[in-house]
């Protein structure tokens, strides 16, 4: 266990123990190069044993080192000392999505989608590097004292989740897509499902399976129908409720595909909130997979041990100062995932597949049906004006009976005739019956004025469910002129995007985002996207880059050399100006003042630093004798040569000072070690002193270009030669 005070590599200074879990324990700690706060994991020692494993964690933590992105806790170092392996990560100042629900009972709609829009860019960025977090849940979530929001532990579930270790180091089964709790494959698609969990917790304040074990609870995800969000939040907007249900489809396939197909309903919800719009694709096969007795039995029994293991973790765990679970990723440990399900598939799949062939053909023959009945002529003798009988719009429930035996009521509308009506009228009726309407062509040669309805395709008399989206022919070459499509204004400033808007009829709204590519002032993105078809009228979001976030001016810079100053501030963002000054007191190029030091100031801005200059230098350059003649003053010099560099060295600085540590010459910048021989050699000339000390600082060189400081120094007493 580490101490306060304690450091790890020279770097590191651990502040306090902020949190721990069943792998691993968590420390906020100071860097001493850098001169930020940062959170450390450092790898609990029963598992620093495990070879396999500590490679695996390591080399996907150093791929997730490479995800930089507002909505994720960016991974800063990967490193082991002295038998411990640890992670330095972000350090964020918040509380966890899990701690937040459970304190607000239920979130509103409007901050839910705004929280699943951020933790669904985060995930976007992972998945653009095809990197996958496997786990995600409210407790890798953390909602920022700033109000942002920030997914933790990328890259980390895949390296516990392969290593068969304990229950107490995987991931939370009441957010697992139903392919891991079969170990099954997984893929962008189970960060999908476990979000969808994330989006319905949020408004209900519940998750929606749950159970004593583990076991029951992965099977509820295999098997069993979740209760629809709205049942628990009866002001839930469609758009969202429908969202989760998509989201936490059982078959992969008829999820969103992809994070951006589900960032962009959540943003449209967020503009729409009470359209429905989102169209979850039909089933192919039946609604759930049964599990069988024998093989229920098995998966019983291969669990037992691990659901007693996690429940004894938890406990444990309640006795352990979890101050800091911001960064703890196993805040559940009682919904261990070692229970997760590994069943004989091969007679299910055959079963499977022989109803996916029945369905086929099913499917064909519809839509042959379908396809010639669809533009039949209407009745001759439709009105073209809406109808006002209130016959008209009557409503009826149908009932059908599932396998079950449970009883699904469904609201239906009777369809009337529209053809012949202009399409803005046939809009507003349709709308007041719960009915959309949709123009899939146009038809330029009919003689019916611009927007009259030709076809439809739901037939006059039948009863079909609210909701339906009625599709039309409209003629004339632009039937559809109350839809246009969305001008893209990416890249704008604001002043432009809104007369490009309101010009094309729609209205906007505008968000402010960070943005590390997009210069401030300039459009990030807009929803709808361009070239999206939508109403006059439609609000446009779009979101206005605020450049990139401010930062920090490091406050422990005071007292360094001028090299490592300029190092920080310029590894943060920052320009630096250079203003030397004399000091008798302070060693020539010490940092005497940094302007901003612990403030936040915007990225880019330019930090002053003092440097001291040494005493201030005498005038005389002579000094007279006795006879009245002058002579001038003896130099000295330094010769180092053949100075052999230590292993693996590549460059090197120096400095040369004087008896009582006055900077004689400093070479900052940094020079290369012979690629031959390993050595250097040194030649100052000049020196007004006689005897002094030199110092020789040692790096190495990356692959990357990357500099890297070794520990090693060299430091030697020297003597120096009279110049002639």
């Amino acid at each position: 266990m580490l101490e306060n005070g304690m450091f790890l590599i020279d770097r590191y200074e651990i502040l306090s123990k902020v949190g721990a879990g069943g792998m691993s324990d968590v420390y906020k700690a100071k860097d001493h190069i850098l001169g930020r706060t940062v959170a450390i994991k450092v790898m609990k020692a029963e598992f620093s044993e495990d070879v396999n494993f500590v490679t695996k964690f390591r080399s996907e933590a150093q791929s997730a080192a490479g995800l930089e992105h507002p909505n994720i806790v960016n991974i800063y170092d990967v490193g082991s000392e002295n038998g411990l392996h640890f992670i330095v990560m972000e350090y964020v100042e918040g509380i966890t999505l899990k701690t937040y629900i459970e304190k607000k009972g239920q979130l509103s709609f409007k901050e839910a989608t705004s929280i699943a829009i951020q933790v669904a860019r985060g995930i976007e960025a992972a998945h653009s590097k095809d990197i996958i977090h496997r786990d995600i849940k409210p407790q890798n979530i953390i909602i920022s004292t700033e109000g942002k929001v920030k997914v933790t532990d990328f890259g980390i579930a895949r390296a516990i989740s392969s290593n068969t270790i304990s229950a107490e180091v995987m991931g939370s089964v009441h957010y697992a897509s139903p392919e891991q709790a079969r170990n099954g494959f997984v893929d962008g698609r189970s960060d999908i499902y476990s979000l969808g969990i994330v989006m319905y917790e949020m408004v209900t304040g519940r998750v929606p399976f749950d159970g004593d074990t583990t076991v029951s609870v992965a099977i509820q995800h295999l098997q069993e129908e979740m209760v629809e969000p709205s049942a628990y939040a009866p002001e839930l907007p469609i758009s969202y409720e429908k969202i989760v249900l998509k989201a936490t489809q059982k078959n992969p396939d008829r999820r969103y595909q992809t994070i951006e197909e589900l960032l962009a309903d959540l943003r449209k919800a967020l503009a729409n909130p009470e359209e429905d719009f989102v169209v979850i694709a039909p089933a192919a096969v039946a609604k759930t997979r049964v599990i069988g007795g024998e093989e229920l039995e098995e998966i019983k029994n291969s669990a037992a041990n691990a659901d007693l293991e996690s429940e004894n973790a938890y406990a444990a765990s309640q006795d352990e100062d979890d101050a800091y679970d911001d960064y703890d990723e196993d805040d559940d440990e009682e919904d261990d995932a070692s229970g997760f399900l590994n069943p004989k598939l091969d007679k299910a799949v055959n079963i499977a597949l022989i109803a996916v062939a029945v369905l086929i053909v099913a499917i064909i023959i519809w839509l042959c049906v379908s396809v010639l009945d669809l533009f039949k002529p209407g009745n001759s003798e439709n009105t073209k004006n809406p109808p006002v009988s209130s016959s008209q719009t009557e409503t009826e429930s149908d009932s059908e009976t599932d396998s079950t035996g449970e009883t699904d009521t469904e609201e239906t509308v009777k369809m009337v005739s529209i053809l012949g009506w202009n399409i803005d009228q046939a809009e507003e009726y349709l709308e007041a019956l719960g009915l959309g309407i949709n123009i899939i062509a146009n038809d330029s040669s009919s003689t019916e004025p611009d927007g009259t309805i030709l076809n439809q395709d739901q037939a006059e008399g039948a009863m079909i469910p609210k909701g339906t989206v009625v599709n039309v022919v409209v003629a004339g070459d632009n039937g559809s002129v109350s839809q246009i499509a969305v001008p893209n204004v990416v890249g704008l400033n604001e002043e432009a995007a809104r007369r490009m808007l309101e010009s094309d009829g729609f209205k906007m709204e505008i968000d402010y985002v960070t943005s590390d590519t997009v210069e401030a002032g300039l459009i990030v993105s807009q929803t709808p996207e361009a070239d999206t078809k939508e109403k006059q009228g439609t609000t446009v979001i779009v979101y206005i880059s605020e450049g990139k976030a401010p930062v920090e001016v490091p406050d422990n810079l005071v007292g360094q050399t001028q090299n490592v100053a300029e190092y920080a501030l310029k590894n943060e963002g920052f320009a630096v100006n250079i203003i030397e000054e004399y000091s008798a007191d302070i060693t020539k190029g010490t940092v005497i003042s940094v302007s901003g030091a612990g403030t936040k100031l915007p990225y880019g801005s330019t930090i002053d630093v003092r440097v001291s200059a040494g005493p201030e230098p005498s005038t005389e350059t002579e000094t007279e004798t006795e006879s009245g003649n002058t002579e001038e003053k003896t130099t000295y010099a330094y010769n180092g040569v053949d100075i052999q560099a230590p292993e693996g060295a590549s460059l090197y600085t120096y400095a040369l000072y004087d008896a009582v540590g006055n900077v004689l010459k400093e070479e900052t910048n940094h020079q290369k070690v012979s690629e031959t021989d390993g050595k250097i050699s040194i030649s100052v000339k000049g020196l007004e002193v006689s005897s002094g000390k030199i110092v020789i600082s040692w790096y190495e060189e990356t692959e990357a270009g990357e500099i890297n400081k070794l520990t090693e120094v060299y430091e030697e007493e020297v003597t120096f030669t009279e110049e002639s």
